[in-house]
């Protein structure tokens, strides 16, 4: 039986785990947390979301950054400060601004096949997470912005997506709690919500019933080729420090993955995105009777819901450029928590608990999944804000490459 180590227990590390182990590989998963699923598989938007798949490597999402630099609670900010890997991302990343239509239409192939292999999971390991299957609406405020996602919304399609768009009075009866004037929205039935957390850790104890060891508390300190093809793995718990050899690694270290991957003589060029949340505690009825169950996204804010059971409401959005920079700014929360008022008035906002987490983002939007340049090392990194969304079909691919190798 082949060991393989995997480095990071987020969603991408854990999944990755299960799907290796279901396939008879005998896995170890290194996490530097107590628990699986303790940094950007915390607390995000929720969203497993194909109708999300573009990505935003687009002339348009540059103007918009561009406009939004001086302002504190937009969106979209970026930190000016003289950083070489930041600059260097934002190179690449403009760069593929000509591979936008080609990596939107892949993204949402990926998606719509990660969808029914997480319900899968979810029923064979009898993993509860707050799954809501009731679609999400995008809703626009104006015609041009409207005009604009019915250009994506070709591009969706053409990647298998079913999505329509619907009219103001079809928003209403669509989710009768949303408060607000718009133009016109998107629905996309197929889509869902669920909590990230929930699954993770759910995940992670039926990998330990299929036989995955994980070392939690664990620092890997680095990674090595031996003499014999194998790969060293240094690590360190507490003052304990210790190794082990494995037949295969599979860097799945969301924003430390471009540092494991300098390891191994690769280049995986990932950046941390800050993206905030908030959870809205709907502590009385009211707030539970006037709080959303359909997932949403508001094009002008940037902004995305999911109803996680009856007493949670998440509220996620905004994206940051600031490096490893973790904290949690005020003026980030403050408008989710503005938003939340004015499109829900009558749900309670006097207990909100606030998140910042970063993304693990690749300059093409697209993750880097596969083989690394040395034989048996491996990568499922680099998901940005969809690796709820495409995490369980990433897994997959990542198990074929494996198998492959293995007949190879």
């Amino acid at each position: 039986m082949k060991r393989v180590a995997i480095v990071g227990a987020g969603i991408t590390g854990v999944t990755s785990a299960y799907a290796l182990a279901r396939r008879g590989f005998e896995v170890t998963v290194f996490e530097q947390h107590r628990y699986a699923a303790m940094e950007t598989s915390f607390a995000n938007g929720g969203q497993l979301s194909a109708s999300n798949a573009e990505v935003w490597n687009s002339t348009a999402t540059v103007f918009k950054g561009l406009r939004w630099m001086l302002t504190k609670d937009a969106p979209l900010l970026l930190n000016l400060n003289p950083d070489w890997h930041k600059y260097s991302w934002l190179g690449e990343f403009l760069r593929q601004i000509r591979n936008y239509r080609a990596n939107t239409i892949d993204t949402v192939r990926l998606a719509t096949m990660a969808r029914e292999h997480l319900f899968k999971i979810a029923e064979d390991e009898s993993i509860d997470f707050d799954l809501e299957r009731r679609g999400i609406l995008h809703f626009y405020q104006s015609r041009s912005q409207f005009e604009a996602a019915t250009k994506v919304n070709t591009m969706l399609c053409e990647g298998g997506l079913e999505r329509y768009a619907v009219t103001p009075q079809e928003i209403r009866a669509i989710e009768p709690t949303l408060h607000g004037d718009f133009y016109g929205g998107y629905f996309t039935p197929s889509d869902s919500t669920g909590d990230i957390h929930k699954f993770t850790r759910g995940l992670a104890h039926a990998c330990e019933r299929h036989g995955v060891t994980f070392r939690y508390d664990t620092t890997v300190r680095n990674i090595r080729r031996t003499d014999d093809g194998s790969f060293a793995v240094d690590a360190r718990i507490g003052t304990l420090e210790f190794g082990d050899d494995f037949d295969y690694v599979v860097i799945c270290a969301g924003t430390k993955s471009r540092q494991f991957a300098n390891m191994l003589g690769d280049r995986v060029n990932v950046y941390p995105v800050k993206g905030y949340s908030i959870t809205v505690c709907l502590e009385d009825e009211e707030s539970r009777a006037n709080a959303p169950w359909v997932s949403l996204l508001d094009e002008s804010a940037k902004v995305v819901t999911s109803r996680l059971g009856a007493d949670r409401f998440r509220v996620a959005g905004t994206a940051e450029i600031n490096g490893f920079n973790r904290d949690i700014r005020v003026t980030r929360i403050a408008p989710l928590v503005e938003w939340s008022r004015q499109h829900f008035p009558h749900m309670s906002t006097v207990r909100v608990i606030p998140w910042a987490g970063l993304r693990p983002m690749m300059p093409s939007m697209l993750p880097r999944v596969g083989a690394g340049s040395k034989a048996g090392a491996f990568y499922n990194t680099g998901h940005g804000h969809l690796g709820w969304t495409l995490s369980a079909a990433t897994a997959q691919v990542l198990a074929d490459c494996l198998e492959r190798s293995e007949v190879a």
